[in-house]
């Protein structure tokens, strides 16, 4: 960890309730023992003081002091070159793999985007089988865990437990043979939504406000949420 420091005692995470990509951040922080305050915005009615801070307009920004970090894959980095322990590994070759697994997390949220928001049954399985392949790819790297990387807990594993988080939900919804028969990937998946800072990087009404989107959605899964919605007692 280059140019390690003591963080400002002034953090704020500004965030949407919903965004994988500042959960990512908020596990972070937990797992260093940072304390921070977290701010929520709509990004549906974006605030002026917001758009100052975001040039693209996203979330997570992490304020430090009255200087905006943004995007997730930059506040992570900045994170671990300032405050211990890493959560990076200390051999250079090992941790541009974890970074391109980091961004390869980015590729599966991108994924998950797709699936729920197909519009229709085909595009539904297509969307299916993408995500089946991604995963297939990732338990052919995995190890024997708990983490990703072994007994340690990284900054992948940061990156990854958003995209478990979906799951929760999906599998409410139905068995749709994303993860089916993925041994090393469940083992993961469940240490992973196990930890209290996964647990705690989301607000307790997480879980109904995801309902709730998908319900809104103008796709297949939306229209799968609405009939389990309306089925229930």
């Amino acid at each position: 960890m280059s140019g390690a420091h003591e963080m400002p005692a002034d953090l704020t995470l500004v965030s949407h309730p919903l965004c994988p990509y500042v959960q990512r951040a908020a596990i972070a922080l937990a797992e260093k023992h940072v304390p921070f305050r977290r701010v929520d915005i709509d990004l549906s009615a974006k605030p002026d003081w917001f758009l100052a801070l975001s040039p693209l307009g996203k979330t997570p920004v992490l304020k430090v002091g009255q200087t905006p970090i943004f995007e997730s894959a930059v506040i992570l980095e900045y994170l671990d070159d300032t405050v211990a322990p890493p959560l990076h590994p200390a051999d250079p070759l090992q941790r541009a793999r974890h970074r391109g697994w980091i961004e390869l997390s980015s590729a599966v949220l991108n994924d998950i985007a797709a699936f729920y928001s197909a519009v229709d049954a085909a595009a539904f399985e297509t969307a299916a089988r993408k995500l089946r392949a991604r995963f297939v790819r990732i338990e052919a790297d995995l190890g024997a865990g708990p983490w990703f990387a072994g007994l340690r807990l990284t900054l992948v594993d940061a990156a990854f437990a958003p995209v478990f988080r979906y799951f929760d939900m999906f599998d409410r919804l139905g068995d749709f043979g994303v993860l089916s028969d993925l041994s090393k990937t469940a083992q993961w998946r469940a240490a992973l939504g196990a930890r209290p800072s996964v647990r705690q990087a989301v607000t307790p009404d997480y879980a109904e406000r995801l309902s709730v989107f998908v319900r809104g959605r103008k796709s297949h899964l939306g229209q799968l949420a609405r009939n389990a919605t309306a089925l229930s007692p």
